[in-house]
């Protein structure tokens, strides 16, 4: 037996004994991909277990993230901080070796996967920071972000509509320095798939740009290298290594069958693989010189030493680009950032427009933009609608610069990406849609959520506003379901000052991505005291109050804010006293001290109007079970959006008699 293959082994067996061990898992990927992971792992893998986060370490990513035992047992032979221990609580509650991998719980995973395709998708994102990050840095002789993306995935990743958003914007884009390798081995829950996948996969990438190598066999270390080493020498587009693999390679009953896919093989299958692979050590044993092959300790230490010595040349040649490469691959602000977009905030509110807050978006991006060269943007075929380019955007294609991506009609695809982005480092992505269109994305907002990852998702066209295009196009219980998305942060804002602000919110928080949802139709400005103006970023504030305690407190976001106030102002002039609370971000006001909460909508007061042109039922913890919303609990209809705000009851006479129905009650 070779020395690859007894490496190789090393993973089958980690692999199937911590499977075994938590009776649960997917041995069969593990095990058929584990000949190709030895060698890209030993042989070309540039990274440090001793820092993960060196900054120009090459990216693995597993898309078919079901196979985390592979990445598991990579990490734990080549020396990263996860003991033969973790492997064996493989699965257990709180444990460093979850059943899908995990960004943040384990060392060695970039990106969490296991909804297929996203893995693929997110390693793209990582390839076009690299190359623009390189293009934006580098400069002769001094080539310090210079590091491969290296991804493995499965038929079902391929299967998955989003590999084929992603991975044709990846051969448009010549993403030389991105190298998949597809697990050819047939095989998904249901069996074979040559009953449902029939696709002709090698043909699908060169149609996309790729450059693909076919019929690699997936279990011959020389094939496998020799295909990395023509990989390796394209300098102009992606190269996809197609490799014939057996599922469950090593196990007597179960390789080449669905039945290893996702299940333990059994305590006699194990013995049997054991038998079959000449493995004598018992379960979670690894030998002395098996452990010597893998450790990656040492060379690590070296590669990063060899690129701090560069890196200490270029601060020398480019004193100035390398701190601010620092600065971004920190993720630090610039200097005085904050208070120059508070600046910009305050001239905001003193013009006072009347503008769509798609409008003011843009606005702010052209304030901002050029205070903030790592905002990477973005749309996906809407950016004259979204309003998403600023005067300082610059379209990355094929060439290694640039700020601004045209994603094409790919929403989900974008999102993913985005995530990529944001997860290697050196950017803040953005990027938009029509909101209604959120839904095509929503899985890769909730990997965003889960990552806690800093991603603007920009989303216009908030509402009825919308008008003619009518219910397809017109979002209803969008804006809600993104609220209830844990760790997704939402703002609605009013006006231009409030669209600043949400602006502001979203590049300060690194905890978590934040959509920023702006409308299609002009939105008065609102009058504020400068008190005012700094409690906006507390989620919601009093913008319109009353002299002693409220007969009735209105709640609006967006659009309705002006209707509210209009309310208000006849209800005041009726001998009623009104508040006014603009809510624009739900999640930031629910995370306010209790004080705070109750100087805004204080418990005494329970005549409470919520207004939202949206579904009511998130609105009723704010008004209570006496209290009213003014939603759209139904589909919208086609029609100027002046006339459909006043067929769903959005108007200054409905809101009154919203008032004095829950002042009587």
């Amino acid at each position: 037996m070779s020395s690859r293959r007894k490496l190789a082994n090393a993973i089958r067996v980690l692999s199937m004994d911590a499977i075994q061990k938590a009776n649960s898992g997917h041995p069969g990927a593990p095990m058929g991909m584990a000949d190709i992971a030895e060698v890209l792992f030993n042989d070309y893998m540039n990274h440090n277990p001793k820092n993960p986060n060196w900054a120009n370490r090459d990216r693995f990513v597993l898309s078919n993230g079901h196979a985390s035992m592979l990445l598991y047992s990579l990490a734990h032979l080549t020396g990263y901080d996860l003991s033969i221990e973790d492997i064996k609580s493989f699965r257990q509650l709180h444990s460093k070796t979850p059943g899908h991998p995990e960004y943040r719980y384990t060392p060695a995973v970039e990106t969490t996967t296991g909804p297929l395709g996203q893995g693929i998708t997110n390693a793209i994102g990582m390839a076009i920071a690299e190359k623009v990050l390189a293009g934006q840095f580098n400069r002769p002789d001094h080539n310090i972000i210079d590091h491969y993306t290296y991804t493995l995935l499965g038929d079902g990743c391929m299967m998955e509509g989003i590999s084929h958003e992603a991975c044709s914007l990846a051969g448009t884009l010549g993403l030389n320095k991105l190298i998949a390798f597809y697990d050819d081995n047939g095989i998904s829950i249901d069996g074979e798939v040559e009953g449902w996948f029939t696709d002709n996969t090698p043909q699908r990438f060169a149609a996309y740009g790729w450059h693909v190598i076919e019929n690699i066999d997936g279990h011959d270390a020389e094939a496998i290298k020799q295909a990395i080493e023509e990989a390796r020498s394209y300098n102009d587009k992606p190269t996809l290594i197609c490799c014939k693999t057996i599922i469950g390679w090593g196990s007597p009953n179960h390789q080449g069958k669905e039945s290893c896919h996702g299940a333990a093989l059994g305590e006699e299958e194990v013995a049997l693989v054991r038998k079959e692979l000449g493995w004598e050590y018992p379960s979670f044993e690894i030998p002395n010189d098996i452990y010597d092959g893998w450790d990656a300790k040492n060379k690590g230490i070296q590669l990063e030493n060899d690129w701090n010595t560069r890196l200490a040349a270029y601060t020398q040649a480019y004193p100035e680009l390398a701190a601010e490469l620092k600065r971004r691959l920190n993720g630090d602000l610039p200097e005085n950032f904050l208070e120059q977009v508070d600046t910009f905030i305050s001239s905001v509110d003193a013009k006072q427009e009347k503008i769509a807050s798609r409008k003011a978006s843009q606005n702010t991006l052209n304030g901002l933009g050029p205070l903030l060269p790592e905002l990477m943007g973005g749309s996906a075929d809407l950016a004259g609608s979204n309003l998403t380019i600023w005067k300082g955007c610059k379209s990355i294609q094929k060439q290694a610069d640039g700020n601004y991506i045209h994603y094409g009609v790919r929403e989900f695809g974008m999102s993913a990406i985005m995530n990529g982005i944001a997860l290697h480092g050196g950017f803040i992505p953005y990027g938009a849609t029509f909101l209604i269109f959120s839904e095509y994305a929503r899985n890769a907002l909730r990997m965003a959520a889960l990552m806690k990852i800093q991603c603007i998702f920009v989303y216009t066209h908030d509402s009825i506003g919308l008008g003619e295009d009518g219910p397809t196009h017109q979002p209803v219980e969008q804006t809600a379901t993104l609220r209830l998305l844990p760790n997704m942060s939402v703002w609605r804002p009013c006006d231009a000052v409030e669209s600043a602000v949400a602006w502001k919110m979203a590049i300060k928080r690194k905890e978590g991505p934040t959509s920023l949802i702006f409308s299609r139709q002009g939105l008065p400005h609102q009058e504020r005291t400068t008190e005012q103006l700094e409690l906006i970023e507390r989620g919601g504030y009093i913008l319109s109050d009353c002299d002693g305690k409220p007969d009735a407190i209105l709640i609006a976001t967006g659009s309705e804010v002006d209707l509210a106030m209009g309310a208000a102002k006849q209800l005041s002039q009726n001998g009623k006293k009104i508040r006014v609370v603009s809510m624009p971000s739900t999640d930031l006001f629910d995370a306010q001290d209790e004080a705070y909460r109750e100087s805004v909508l204080p418990s005494d007061v329970i005549a409470r109007v919520a207004i939202e042109a949206g579904v009511s039922d998130n609105w009723f913890k704010y008004v209570g079970l006496q209290g009213k919303v003014i939603g759209i609990d139904k589909f919208g209809e086609s029609a100027p959006a002046g006339e459909l705000f006043k067929l769903y009851g959005f108007t200054i006479d409905n809101i009154i008699k919203a008032v004095f129905d829950v002042s009587v009650s």
